[in-house]
């Protein structure tokens, strides 16, 4: 199965921007929790978390830098991007419903390079919850 590639460095514009919204579920968080091995209670345990600064069940941080890297890997500049580099600052939390919204805009376009500078950050209810940029290698059209 050959998948279309995403978009060459070319094609690539400063202030481009991806916008993709997911419902953080219960599901998810037990499934990230399963692939990484994270089973910190406050992601898990209602009755835990309620004791704890957040007071209830809060998403794994690095669940966002996941719906991140989806984003680029998917979207923009989508499959046959690499990830280099990825800085993260998680703001506030997402919790178990919570509807994300990732927002990827690329911030610098180093052609000879082939690097791209992404604006990486994650929104719940128009409030930034997770900031950061990534650096990522672009392919340059055949």
């Amino acid at each position: 199965m050959t998948q279309a590639h995403g978009l060459f460095i070319e094609e690539l514009e400063l202030g481009q921007t991806v916008s993709v919204l997911k419902t953080v579920s219960d599901r998810d968080i037990q499934l990230f929790a399963e692939v990484t091995g994270d089973t910190n209670p406050v992601h898990l345990d209602e009755d835990f978390a309620q004791q704890t600064a957040f007071g209830g069940r809060i998403a794994h941080g690095m669940l966002s830098a996941g719906l991140i890297s989806a984003a680029i890997g998917t979207h923009l500049p989508g499959p046959g991007a690499i990830y280099l580099d990825q800085q993260l600052k998680f703001r506030q939390p997402i919790r178990p419903g919570d509807e994300v919204e990732t927002r990827i805009t690329v911030t610098d376009i180093n052609v000879r390079r082939r690097r791209v500078t992404l604006s990486t950050d994650c929104y719940v209810d128009g409030r930034k919850v997770t900031q950061g940029e990534a650096i990522v290698m672009v392919d340059n059209k055949p």
